[in-house]
Order: C-alpha cells, then sequence, then structure tokens
C-alpha cells in the first residue's frame, strides 16, 4: 500500500502531518462498516458469555477480506506493505466497538517481532541464518493472507523496554528444538495457530511453537475484560523453530511490545470516542426537570473536559504511529506519551460513561460496563499510564520530584 507523503514542512524542520490521509480515511470506512454490521454491541455482548469469546468468524474477514492482518506486512510477502499509521486507524475502530478479534496480538505484536526477526536474517547480522529468517518470512506470508493467526507469547501487563525475563527454557532435539515452561497472562493466544515464544537458552532467542501439538496447552483466564480474554500457556516438551536468536531477539521483542503499546493507545483512542458519542447521544435525550440533563452545566463541564482529553490523546496517538511508520528517533517519547496520555482519556471516558448514564450505565444490559472493562484492562496492559510517565522522564531528563 503506497501512502502519500507523510510529513509537512514547518518552520523549516520536517513534523509529521497527524491528518488522516485519504486512504486511512476509506480503510476506517471498510472496517467501520464490517464492525457496525457483525460486531455491534449486543452481539459483543453476548459473545462474552459464551465459552468462545473471539469471533472467529469476524476476524477472518477483518483479516483477509480486508487485509488488516497483513497491513505492516511487504508486498513482497503478500501483505499490504503499509505502516503503523494504518494499523492505528484499524486499532481505533476495533477500539469503537470493543471487538473480539485478535489484531493486537496477531497483525501487531507477533507481526512486528516476526519482521524484526526476518530483517535479522536478511541483514547479515549473525543473529538468524538465512533458513530462520525464511521461517520468519514464511510465517508473515500466512499471516498476511489469513490463514494464519500467532500471538506473541508475553505477560499482557509486560512494559516495553528491556526484553522480559523469559519463563520458558530451551532444549536441543534431534528435530529441531523442544520448549518447557509456563508464560502468565497472554493476549490473544486462545486463537492462535502459532505462539512466538521468548525462550532463555544458549542463546536467548525467539521461537515458533505450533498450538495444535501434544505439549502446548492454552488454559483461558476468567479476565476482567472478556472481549479480550487471556490466556496461560503451558509447554511441556514442546517441539519449536528457531526465529532469531540472542541481541537481535531481545531486540525483536522490545521492537513488538513498544508497537504493541503505541496500537494499543490507539485503540484506547478510538473506545473513549465512541464512549463520548454513546453518552452525548443519551444526555441530549434523557429528560429532567423538563429538561435534557445535557443542558445542564454541570454535565457540560464534565463532557467538554472528556472531549479534551480525547483531542490530547488523539494528537499523542497519532503521532507515535507516525513516529513508528517513519523510524523516527523519537518514537520511544512518542510511544510512553500516547500510552500514558490515552490510557487516562479512556478511562475517563468510559467512567463517565457510566456516571452519566445513571441506573442504565450500571446495568449489564447496557454497553456502558463493555466499555469502562476493555478500558481498565487496556491501561494495566502492556505498561500502566505511570509507568510510561516515568519512562516518559526518564527519556527527557527531567529531574526527579524532590
Amino acid at each position: 500500500m503506497e501512502g502519500p507523503a507523510q510529513v509537512s514542512e514547518r518552520s523549516g524542520s520536517r513534523l509529521p502531518d497527524l491528518t488522516y490521509t485519504e486512504q486511512e480515511s476509506d480503510l476506517r470506512s471498510a472496517v467501520r462498516s464490517v464492525l457496525a454490521d457483525r460486531a455491534d454491541w449486543p452481539a459483543v455482548l453476548a459473545r462474552t458469555e459464551t465459552a468462545q469469546t473471539y469471533d472467529t468468524g469476524l476476524w477472518r474477514t477483518i483479516a483477509a477480506e480486508i487485509g488488516c492482518a497483513g497491513l505492516l506486512v511487504p508486498e513482497s510477502l503478500g501483505g499490504a506493505g503499509a505502516s503503523f499509521r494504518e494499523a492505528a486507524v484499524v486499532a481505533e475502530e476495533i477500539g469503537r466497538s470493543v471487538a473480539p478479534v485478535p489484531f493486537l496480538g496477531s497483525a501487531v505484536l507477533a507481526t512486528t517481532a516476526l519482521l524484526a526477526a526476518a530483517e535479522s536474517g536478511t541483514a547479515g547480522s549473525g543473529q538468524a541464518s538465512s533458513a530462520e529468517a525464511a521461517e520468519a518470512a514464511g510465517l508473515l506470508a500466512d499471516l498476511a493472507d489469513g490463514s494464519l493467526t500467532a500471538a506473541l507469547a508475553i505477560g499482557f501487563a509486560t512494559m516495553p523496554g528491556a526484553a522480559p525475563a523469559p519463563t520458558v527454557r530451551i532444549g536441543p532435539a534431534d528435530d529441531g528444538y523442544r520448549v518447557t515452561g509456563t508464560i502468565a497472562d497472554v493476549a490473544d493466544a486462545l486463537t492462535a495457530d502459532v505462539l512466538i515464544v521468548p525462550a532463555d537458552g544458549v542463546p536467548y532467542g525467539l521461537y515458533a511453537v505450533r498450538t495444535d501439538q501434544a505439549g502446548v496447552r492454552l488454559t483461558a483466564i476468567t479476565s476482567l475484560d472478556m472481549t479480550r480474554q487471556l490466556a496461560t500457556v503451558d509447554l511441556a516438551d514442546a517441539a519449536a523453530t528457531r526465529l532469531v536468536a540472542g541481541q537481535a531477539a531481545e531486540q525483536a521483542t522490545t521492537r513488538a511490545l513498544a508497537a504493541g503499546a503505541a496500537m494499543l493507545a490507539a485503540e484506547q483512542l478510538g473506545l473513549a470516542e465512541r464512549a463520548l458519542e454513546f453518552t452525548l447521544d443519551y444526555v441530549k435525550q434523557r429528560q429532567a426537570f423538563a429538561r435534557p440533563v445535557g443542558s445542564f452545566q454541570a454535565i457540560k463541564h464534565r463532557l467538554a473536559d472528556v472531549w479534551v482529553a480525547i483531542t490530547q490523546a488523539r494528537a499523542a496517538s497519532r503521532y507515535a504511529a507516525a513516529c513508528l511508520a517513519d523510524g523516527d528517533q523519537d518514537a520511544p517519547v512518542a510511544v510512553a506519551l500516547a500510552k500514558a496520555t490515552c490510557s487516562d482519556a479512556a478511562l475517563l471516558a468510559a467512567q463517565e460513561m457510566v456516571q452519566l448514564h445513571g441506573g442504565i450505565g450500571f446495568t449489564w444490559e447496557h454497553p456502558a460496563h463493555l466499555y469502562l472493562k476493555r478500558a481498565k484492562a487496556d491501561s494495566i496492559a502492556l505498561g500502566t499510564a505511570d509507568r510510561h510517565r516515568s519512562a516518559l522522564a526518564d527519556l527527557v531528563d527531567l529531574p526527579a520530584a524532590g
């Protein structure tokens, strides 16, 4: 997908253009249309009460027919060759509908890790052999056409930064490698055909593990947000294929987590926007003392605060996506700022949605709780707002308070 220039000249320096391009707007329309038809809130709510909380049929439509699974995959591997700007648009729409699909886990986290692994092999760094790079490329091609779904087997609360200490050990075997260990709280693992597993050994590496084999057990966890149900991954001498090792594997993991945090911020932005829309529609219709409750000044002020928070969150999210798309050195700062800002905005919007809907907002029959649960779960995932603000302070050399 060839996009237009994403920077503009301002005061002699090149700054990202944060507006949505025509291509991004077209992509948004396509995704929103499908989600409106297949993932309205009654359908999402009904699915949270079933054994299969993920909508695999909807994911196949979004992944293969619209092409969202392969947005970040190069055209040479059958993907769209798009960037994180387009991926952020999809994430926003998924956030708006709290759709139960593994876009974040498969099309962002796992895909970014695989892209880094494939690049390591082709760059001749010595960290991934040509065979390992080819394996990563083959997985990317399968992800792009929607025939495969993947998940990065790392706890969902993991903060971007240094690669986390793995809880899986690798051992050699006649047919390759075997992995043993447990990873708790993995997002989007329940629908994954393959897991991208960080494993400790000599050296540390990323390994592909098929989930349909003996030695792999995925146990669903009763999660706060059942639209993105977490799972415990247990591996017992499961067959694995190495994708990349050593420092390049650590870099692939950290790249994936940073990309995941930025796209999760975009999801939080979409959630906040939709929560505000729900609330505005309600306060315009609900009457008190023969007037719409939205006409009261106190309600106006609260909604204005939400609108301001969303406006700030949109700028932060778009900047993070643009920095990742351009390979900008400011990306770590932008990602930390976006995740902190969007976490706060989504929580505020969801909490006000519950409060300003009055009694109906606290019931199971209203969608407010779906948005509040997703907002709260997302605020903890991939680093809390406070942890990102702490990281941001270090990145920009802010002195400690005291």
